[in-house]
């Protein structure tokens, strides 16, 4: 008779909670969305809907971007550091740009390859999704899948892309950090059966949450997840959850690291005459073009790495191999990159040699559509933002001393490209 109470007690706590977790979905699946009665994207109800979701789904992704920073840092100290002796230059906000020799380059060819090869086992056995940058999967996960992504991929991109990065291969960590929060966004929204189209915006959320944490940039984290499900549309439904999801996921990682802009504090700058909009108009119009060379240019080398006759495991390793031959003379094509826009935005611009600076940008791309294009796994955003960097690093170094009211620190220039 006791444990026939016990068990009746159990399961009548049992009812309770699942009467519970009902009455909580159906709540969720009421502030679905606007409607002509007045439920608009600015109701309390959508608003407190995802408040809490993308406060979630944003502490996750701050999580995420820790976990990620530290593995790269791990990864680097042991490949790049231990191994080849050679430190990348840090932003200012990471640590310090400093220039340091690499002492055992004969080794820095091993090293890529070996990392190529680890990542691509690890994702061709694993989990193909999280081959490339990460955004275009979390996109089609959008438009194709109804917002499901397998719960594999997060970790899986996570120790891929560390590896891929710290081993010396070009690459960013803005999209892998994407993937990973877009995919717990995306199991947030199956485990609490959210509509189609709320778990499509939980996906987004989750991608400018990756973005705005460890790029320390909330807002444009969130106008990203917005405006990058579309070539020439924008998703507005995502906006507000996506700017939650990213100021949450902002918090938690600066409340880990700082709130230091990546590149530190630039409270001098300012525009010194008028003539100077013309440079950043010129400026401008070259970036369209080294974005469009960029583009082109990586996928391009992607088709032709699918093109070749090889086990797909094997293409990241001869993707890294070409990448530890090409950083042997430019080794500032390495890792992320991030230190040497930081370096660039100083006089230390005018110590490095012309045809290093001018080809720098060129490098970049090029290293990147090899580490990431052959089968790798790490971002193209970050890669994108050092070649515009080292773009207008390139202008200021040609017109300084010859145009009129060229400012005199590169940073401007550096900074717009």
């Amino acid at each position: 008779m006791a444990a026939s109470g016990w068990d009746n007690g159990r399961e009548g706590a049992t009812s309770s909670q699942g009467a519970r977790r009902a009455a909580f979905l159906r709540w969720l699946r009421r502030g679905r969305g606007p409607s002509l009665t007045g439920g608009g994207f600015e109701s309390t109800r959508y608003l407190a809907k995802w408040l809490l979701l993308g406060g979630a789904i944003g502490v996750v992704a701050g999580l995420g971007a820790i976990a990620f920073y530290v593995a790269i840092e791990r990864v680097t100290a042991l490949c790049l550091g231990t191994m080849v002796g050679y430190g990348p230059p840090a932003p200012r906000g990471e640590g310090v740009p400093a220039l340091l020799p690499m002492q055992r380059p004969w080794l820095l060819p091993v090293v890529t390859t070996i990392g190529g090869l680890l990542a691509g086992l690890l994702v061709f056995t694993c989990a193909p999704e999280a081959e490339g940058h990460g955004t275009d999967a979390a996109i089609a996960a959008i438009h194709f899948n109804q917002g499901r992504i397998r719960a594999r991929i997060p970790p899986i991109k996570l120790v891929a892309s560390a590896i891929t990065i710290g081993s010396g291969g070009s690459g960013g960590r803005e999209g892998p950090a994407a993937q990973i929060s877009a995919g717990f966004g995306a199991l947030l929204g199956q485990w609490l059966q959210l509509t189609p189209q709320d778990r499509r915006i939980a996906v987004a959320a989750g991608m400018g949450a990756g973005i705005g944490a460890i790029f320390r940039a909330p807002l444009g984290g969130a106008v990203m997840a917005a405006e990058i499900l579309y070539l020439h549309d924008l998703e507005v439904e995502a906006l507000i959850p996506a700017l939650i999801a990213a100021i949450t996921g902002y918090t938690v990682y600066g409340a880990f690291f700082g709130f230091t802009p990546i590149f530190g504090a630039q409270p001098d700058l300012a525009l010194g005459a008028p003539i100077q909009l013309g440079y950043y108009a010129l400026l401008g119009a070259l970036a369209g073009l080294g974005g469009v060379l960029y583009a082109r240019v990586f996928y391009g080398t992607t088709a032709l790495f699918q093109r070749l006759p090889l086990p797909r495991v094997l293409k990241p390793a001869l993707g890294g191999l070409l990448i530890g031959l090409l950083g042997l003379p430019l080794p500032a094509v390495l890792h992320m990159g991030y230190g040497w826009v930081q370096l660039a935005m100083a006089d230390t611009l005018l110590t490095l040699p012309l045809w290093l600076v001018l080809l720098l940008p060129f490098g970049k791309l090029l290293a990147t559509s090899l580490s990431i294009g052959s089968g790798g796994s790490g971002g193209i955003f970050g890669p994108g933002m050092v070649i515009g960097g080292m773009l207008g690093a390139a202008l200021w170094r040609l017109a300084h001393g010859v145009l009129p009211q060229v400012p005199d620190s590169p940073a401007p220039f550096v900074i717009v490209g």
